[in-house]
């Protein structure tokens, strides 16, 4: 269920506070091919089932930046902030991937509202991202994520 904040004031307030959870989301090979089609990363672990099979891992697995572009997915499932004029993604502080994400893994993400900070434009928040797999022992992305917000 996604946390609403009324305003930009409350989604301050919340910093140290974890935001939710998001829905399971399953990583298709089409997914895999498509993100692969839009990077030029045709590497065979991600593109090339037959060869995949016999690799590492059983089998093909998604791109490291295909798994921290679904970042908007989950976070949209996460939560929302009533009133911004505007909010962009700024950067990463720091990304890592742990452990890979096999073709039809199922994911989802927890977010934590780390810091807030007020900046010449507006608000700063750094978001830690935590992406899982379901049945795996270790995320599969740690984001820390910065956004810049102005509300209306």
């Amino acid at each position: 269920m996604t946390r609403v904040f009324d305003s930009l004031d409350d989604f301050k307030a919340a910093a140290g506070e974890e935001l939710g959870t998001s829905d399971w989301l399953t990583v298709t090979q089409e997914q895999i091919n498509t993100f692969a089609d839009a990077t030029g990363d045709h590497q065979w672990i991600h593109v090339d089932p037959e060869r995949a099979a016999t690799g590492p891992f059983g089998g093909t697995i998604a791109h490291g930046y295909l798994t921290l572009s679904l970042l908007p997915v989950f976070a949209e499932q996460i939560y929302s902030i009533n009133g911004l004029a505007f909010g962009m993604n700024y950067g990463a502080n720091k990304i890592r991937f742990p452990s890979p994400v096999p073709v039809n893994s199922r994911l989802r993400a927890t977010a934590t509202l780390k810091e807030t900070a007020d900046i010449p434009i507006g608000t700063q928040g750094i978001v830690n991202f935590v992406i899982e797999r379901e049945g795996a022992d270790k995320p599969v992305c740690i984001a820390e994520v910065v956004y810049v917000m102005a509300g209306e």
